[in-house]
């Protein structure tokens, strides 16, 4: 079964083009790690939360859209290796990040149903 790493992110609206461009030169690099597909979706219909919302979640600000990502690996090693990897990758370093990724919050999970 895959693993799933996923992804919110609050990204100014002015940074959308830039954000898609981002996410389009990181992906030969997790692909060359070993992530099967990578997928970024920008926020369209985020409703307000009685409780809590994805807004609360990455402390959105005015002018900024949540975008919600995932990339899927093999299995949690690969994803666990590619980290480490990458974290030492000079191509890493160099990526335009268009967004505060103090308030980007994301996670490791292991699908419980696939179809």
């Amino acid at each position: 079964m895959t693993y799933v790493v996923g992804f919110l992110t609050p990204v100014p609206t002015a940074n959308k083009d830039r954000y898609i461009k981002s996410a389009q030169d990181a992906w030969p690099l997790f692909k060359r790690y070993g992530a099967l597909q990578q997928v970024e979706a920008w926020g369209e219909q985020i409703e307000d939360g009685k409780t809590t919302d994805f807004k609360r979640a990455v402390k959105l600000e005015d002018g900024e859209q949540v975008v919600f990502s995932w990339l899927i690996w093999p299995d949690k090693a690969t994803a666990d290796a590619a980290w480490e990897k990458m974290q030492n990758d000079p191509a890493m370093a160099d990526m335009d990040m268009p967004f505060d990724g103090k308030r980007m919050i994301w996670g490791g999970f292991q699908p419980v149903f696939e179809s």
